[in-house]
């Protein structure tokens, strides 16, 4: 067991069995392929994206996020709320239930992601992750934390948003982890605003589903069969108003990270 990823108490067993609508096997089949092309096209356009000034190359990726998800089945609905924050260095954290999780909040909020360092072993989307400046967590070996912590610090020094999933892990939906607070001090060194994302699945008619969760046991070719066999599936997101990391009082130095996780934490969960 990895001494930094918290255990979930999610599993596909207990937590994916709620039924949703489907597609006849031809769809699922044009959706894989069709996943496979914009895989392809995104870690084509990786080199030349890099030459891009930040303004086009971050709407480049929402077109390619968006295309990704679109191809995939998954329609994506903003919830009408605060404006993302402004660009420049924010730490955007979101509540966490899929890999689904990464492109849609790419879809309305570019930045640099972190990501477990297994990611990299994955077909084509490891590949385009690791060379598009994803920020790579070894979860096995803590020691490396406080370097990892200080590379998104540098990030948001240098005006990149950033985004983490501060549970440390995925969940169903319908529960969740605790915000952990390491990567919250990267928010107090910097001076950077924390960003509070919801995301939510649902099917057309509005109930919540648990179908992309990625969870348990779970492997990522099952949880993509999974995913573009569900018709009708909705990814909200919803952006919550930008949290100001609070001063740092020398005599309680961890303080200030504990409570930017809670706030943005409850953020995140509707706790006003």
């Amino acid at each position: 067991m990895s001494v930094w990823l918290p255990t979930a108490s999610c599993t596909p067993e207990a937590c994916l069995t709620d039924p949703a609508p489907t597609v006849a096997l031809p769809r699922r089949v044009l959706r894989l392929a069709g996943c496979l092309v914009v895989l392809t096209v995104g870690v084509a356009l990786l080199p030349p994206a890099r030459l891009l000034p930040r303004g086009p190359r971050e709407r480049l990726a929402r077109c390619w996020a968006r295309g990704l998800l679109g191809a995939l089945g998954v329609a994506v609905r903003i919830v009408p709320g605060p404006a993302p924050a402004g660009r420049g260095g924010v730490l955007v954290v979101a509540n966490h239930v899929s890999w689904l999780d990464i492109p849609l909040i790419a879809a309305a909020r570019p930045g640099r992601s972190l990501a477990k360092t297994e990611v990299r072993d994955w077909p084509v989307l490891g590949r385009l992750l690791s060379r598009g400046g994803t920020v790579l967590l070894d979860r096995d070996r803590l020691r490396t934390l406080p370097a990892t912590v200080a590379e998104v610090a540098a990030g948001l020094r240098a005006g990149d948003p950033v985004i983490v999933f501060p549970e440390g892990s995925t969940w169903c939906g319908r529960e969740s982890g605790r915000f952990r607070p390491a990567f919250f001090e990267a928010a107090v060194r910097s001076g950077a605003a924390v960003q509070p994302v919801s995301i939510r699945y649902r099917l057309a008619d509005g109930r919540p589903t648990s179908a992309p969760a990625f969870v348990g046991e779970d492997d990522l070719l099952t949880s993509l069969t999974r995913v573009v066999a569900v018709r009708g599936l909705v990814a909200e997101l919803s952006f919550r108003p930008p949290v100001p990391a609070p001063p740092v009082d020398p005599a309680r130095p961890w303080a200030a990270r504990k409570e930017l996780a809670r706030a943005a934490q409850g953020a995140v969960e509707g706790i006003r």
